[in-house]
């Protein structure tokens, strides 16, 4: 009988798993299904540019199929519930889907209810997120006709899909506004939960710096209790006011609400992952990746290709029955836009914070790594391109999944 190995999720991360496992499966004995009830694929690190008329719409869409291995079957639909324990998936029509190995690839969203008067009124119109098309595009029609006043963007709550986003966002406003000469009637202010600028420390007090430089006020250790609509001010828990004229939010990031009807999540739906393996917690045969997942890594497209790496050797370990490796080390490797055609590279893991160095070549680079360079805004302006053309086909790339300390200065 053949074997089954069903994918939840058609996003970076399943998309991935379906090219690698299509290649090294045996037709025959295995059969792959995946199952997505979006049609259209987004190219998430492009929402970014929309706002400020980098990209529009159509440059960060295609169709998923044109990334699925002809082979594949693919099923497009919502999913009810997961049953782990009766290895099957229920689909919203009621249609039964068993599986010998599951892999969860679901993903995370955006949950502006989950604060107070987040989806208010002023949604869209003055409050606006960038973590989806719709807000993307709703924020790009505002700014063409703004006049300027107070611009606040506020984390509500880590963690977040891509962290670095809401700082390149604040670096690509200072510089957009500059261009269109009107930065000095624009007041941006950047208030975060963290007790810094961004989620690791050395990293922290240089992007800080580049806060000071381009003018952008931090307000730090603010955890938003409620919007209010009427008088344009966000409040904290302890009290603490900022008012704004736009609010560019990034709401709390969930994970898909059928975790939650499968009872396989924490509070915030994220399903429980070891941490090096990528093996549920809990079912020795169902495996997690990218946003899915309750890792202490970044949720973000380069992590979800190293998980990716592993997560396939691991799967075919399984196969074989052999124990899975504890390879994934947590790497991350993002590039910051700062504007002005300049960007900042990071490359991190779970153990070691970002430091200055060479990436990828020692001594050569071409990339610098904590240090705002011209090279580094190309390779954020080309990774669209890999994105598109190796990343999703599940093409090996020439960076290693485990992070190196080459060409790193401590």
């Amino acid at each position: 009988m053949m074997k089954k190995l069903l994918i939840l999720g058609a996003g970076t991360a399943g998309t991935m798993m379906l090219n690698k496992l299509s290649n090294a499966l045996d037709k025959n004995e295995w059969q792959i299904t995946i199952v997505d009830q979006h049609e259209t694929h987004y190219y998430q690190p492009g929402f970014l540019f929309i706002p400020f008329g980098i990209y529009k719409r159509k440059d960060v869409i295609k169709p998923k199929r044109d990334f699925f291995p002809s082979e594949a079957n693919v099923i497009v639909s919502e999913i009810e519930k997961i049953e782990p324990k009766e290895n099957r998936v229920i689909l919203k029509d009621s249609k039964v889907l068993s599986y010998d190995i599951l892999i969860i690839a679901t993903g995370a969203q955006i949950k502006p209810e989950e604060t107070e008067g987040l989806k208010g009124e002023l949604w869209h119109k003055n409050v606006f997120d960038f973590y989806t098309i719709e807000g993307a595009c709703a924020l790009s029609n505002f700014f063409k006709h703004w006049e300027g006043g107070k611009l606040v963007l506020n984390i509500t709550e880590m963690p977040i899909k891509c962290p670095v986003a809401p700082l390149e966002f604040v670096f690509l406003a200072d510089s957009y506004f500059t261009e269109r000469g009107m930065r000095d009637k624009v007041e941006i202010h950047f208030v975060t939960p963290l007790p810094g600028a961004f989620t690791k420390p050395r990293a922290s007090s240089i992007l800080g710096d580049f806060l000071d430089k381009k003018n952008i006020k931090l307000t730090t250790d603010f955890s938003i209790a409620r919007v209010d609509n009427e008088s344009k001010k966000i409040i904290s828990w302890d009290e603490r006011e900022v008012d704004f004229d736009v609010l560019v939010t990034i709401p709390t990031n969930m994970g898909d609400e059928v975790i939650t009807r499968s009872g396989m999540g924490d509070e915030l739906n994220f399903v429980p992952t070891d941490k090096n393996t990528l093996r549920s917690q809990d079912y020795e045969n169902v495996f997690v990746i990218g946003d899915a997942t309750n890792l202490p890594s970044s949720k973000a497209g380069s992590v979800a290709h190293f998980q990716a790496d592993v997560l396939f050797e691991n799967v075919l370990s399984f196969i074989e029955g052999r124990k899975p490796q504890e390879k994934f080390d947590g790497h991350a490797n993002c590039f910051i836009e700062s504007g002005f055609g300049k960007g900042i590279l990071i490359d991190f893991n779970y153990e070691t914070e970002p430091l200055p160095g060479k990436f990828p070549l020692p001594g050569v680079g071409p990339f610098s790594l904590l240090e705002e360079t011209k090279m580094n805004h190309y390779g954020k302006v080309m990774f669209r391109w890999m994105y598109w053309n190796f990343l999703l086909k599940g093409t090996e790339l020439p960076i290693e999944s485990q992070m190196s300390m080459a060409g790193k200065r401590l």
